[in-house]
């Protein structure tokens, strides 16, 4: 089986977030970037069947040079080969085109993205994906299995979870539970090491176009002063929860 792990290029939830040109563009200066974690959870998942089922397991993902670090830790993780398409992510559905291009060509039978990227939280590329492809598709995966060309995926729904089968190819859009968080691997020295001479083969973009574009964003409003009421003033209390904080 070959399977295809969208890697997305996302600012680590520690770094400070900053927007430049009048609030229209991330600030990237001084940003951590890493794996997307809903990526990741994927990527260990496909990781589990190449070591089970002796499967290969490439990954790709659309942006310029600053992303080729990323790309190499999803190697160093165990990946066999990374693509990437030598443009910028601009909008969800930009993004779905070049891959579906380079999905095509490869012909895989399993494509494994996160449900969403942390950075922008768009929850776009895995469905348009797997429009363009005319594969089958699940979304919010909390498990799944593959047995010759069906696979047998658990999805997560309001109240529940829900069984469901598909035929390969099939899209998946991946998150924690697809495994576990104490799953997750950290590259070791020989991993590093062995990543640095994969392949890491560079596309040029089939220059699909952009169908949306941000005009502008806006931090949430600094929080205010913490209060501190005496444990023997109640009466104030709720009157801050009552008219201050309107929780009660």
């Amino acid at each position: 089986m070959k399977i295809l792990v969208c890697i997305s290029h996302v600012p680590d939830t520690t770094s400070k977030i900053n927007f430049t040109e009048n609030d229209t563009k991330f600030d990237t200066n001084g940003v951590q970037f890493v794996i997307n974690p809903n990526d990741e959870f994927g990527l260990t998942r496909a990781m589990w069947f190449k070591e089970k089922q002796g499967d290969t397991v490439d990954i790709i993902n659309v942006g310029g040079p600053e992303t080729e670090p990323t790309l190499r830790k999803a190697l160093a993780i165990g990946a066999d080969t990374a693509i990437r398409i030598n443009t910028e992510a601009l909008d969800g559905f930009q993004v779905a085109k070049e891959l579906s291009a380079v999905a095509k060509e490869g012909n895989y039978d399993l494509i494994i993205a996160g449900r969403e990227s942390i950075d922008y939280n768009g929850g776009m590329v895995p469905g348009m994906l797997a429009s363009l492809l005319g594969a089958s598709f699940v979304n919010t995966c909390i498990g799944l299995e593959v047995d010759g060309d069906t696979a047998t995926a658990v999805r997560e729904i309001d109240g529940g979870k829900e069984t469901v089968t598909a035929k390969l190819p099939l899209v998946v859009g991946g998150q924690k539970g697809i495994v576990e968080e104490s799953d997750l691997r950290i590259p070791n020295m020989r991993g590093i090491m062995m990543a640095r001479k994969k392949p890491l083969e560079v596309k040029e973009p089939q220059g699909a176009s952009t169908e949306t574009s941000a005009v502008s964003f806006e931090k949430p409003a600094p929080k205010g002063d913490v209060k501190l009421i005496s444990p023997d003033n109640l009466d104030e209390l709720i009157d801050l929860l009552h008219n201050e904080a309107k929780a009660i």
